[in-house]
């Protein structure tokens, strides 16, 4: 059965004409703002610009906005040379803030353990703060400087844990070992220029293994313990030694002045004698007799009864109570 069906013509609509010239001017302009969008661009204050050229260095670039060929013909590489960064070791921190949370991954605890001079175990934890001074050394002078960086920070550690004890690791001299460790890094850095300037290099944490970390603890207490005594006997040394020497002092002044009175009590006696005899040789009586009765006035001052009679008196019990006292 044939049904015929009304033919219905259908016309699309022509696009205008635009002319090639018009085409090849806007391939042009969207060709140069391509090019100029590329050519141009911002250097932060605290980076600077490192470009090349074909693949080779050429120049580097201060703050500021400059200008570079483009269509990959130099390329800019931006290096933060005036940010502090950090390289963490033997630990990883995962929320960095006021209370900051740290993981441990298989990688970090590799890092972490080390052996000390004395062969004990230790786990080191340590943070390297550091800025890049040269960029075009970290850049060019060393393949995967950073790779390489944390190989050196790992290799010196090393070094250092193992040429001390674990008594000078763990106590006494944590802060001379960081020391040593740094100006180590920054000698190696300076020989393979890496171009990389090490500002901190500090110990996070130092710690024995789990399974003998309560034996270590024990020493600790001990080591504190023999401190504390001694800091004790030297402060009762501190205490009596001033004591005794102040009574020793004491004693030597009261023996000098005690010497010092007596010969001056020699030499007044001896005056006093001398000046006695020399009156006593211009007129004997009268000093004898002056000194006689000076020294019955000194006698008789000190007699507490003083019973004055008469030498003819025959009476004299009778009227002599001997137990009544008789005042001065």
């Amino acid at each position: 059965m044939n049904q015929n069906f009304p033919q219905m013509d259908f016309k699309l609509p022509q696009l205008p004409k635009i002319p090639l010239k018009f085409i090849l001017y806007g391939l042009v302009i969207l060709a140069a703002i391509a090019m100029l969008y590329g050519a141009f661009y911002q250097i932060s204050p605290d980076e600077m610009g490192v470009i090349q050229r074909f693949g080779k260095f050429v120049r580097t670039t201060d703050p500021g906005l400059h200008f570079k060929l483009p269509l990959g013909i130099e390329v800019l590489t931006k290096v933060p040379v005036q940010q502090q960064l950090k390289q963490e070791f033997g630990f990883r921190t995962t929320s960095p803030g006021i209370h900051s949370e740290y993981a441990n991954p298989e990688d970090a605890q590799k890092e972490a353990v080390m052996l000390t001079g004395d062969l004990n175990v230790l786990n080191v934890e340590w943070i390297v703060q550091y800025k890049i001074k040269d960029p075009y050394k970290y850049l060019f002078k060393m393949r995967e400087a950073q790779s390489t960086f944390r190989d050196m920070n790992e290799a010196v550690v090393r070094r250092v844990i193992g040429d001390n004890s674990v008594d000078e690791v763990l106590t006494t001299g944590r802060d001379r070992l960081a020391h040593e460790a740094r100006e180590a890094l920054q000698n190696l850095c300076n020989i393979y220029e890496i171009g990389i300037e090490i500002s901190q290099l500090i110990f996070q944490d130092i710690n024995p293994p789990d399974p003998v970390k309560p034996s270590f603890n024990e020493v600790n207490e001990s080591l504190q313990e023999k401190e504390r005594k001694i800091n004790e006997a030297w402060a009762e040394y501190n205490n009596e030694i001033p004591k005794a020497s102040g009574v020793a002092e004491q004693a030597i002044l009261a023996a000098e002045g005690y010497a010092t009175e007596r010969v001056n009590n020699s030499k007044g006696d001896a005056s006093r004698f001398i000046s006695v005899y020399q009156e006593y040789a211009r007129a004997p009586l009268v000093t004898r007799k002056r000194l006689y009765l000076e020294t019955l006035n000194d006698v008789l001052q000190k007699i507490g009864k003083k019973i004055i009679m008469d030498g003819q008196q025959k009476n004299l019990l009778p009227f002599l109570n001997l137990n009544e006292e008789v005042k001065k």
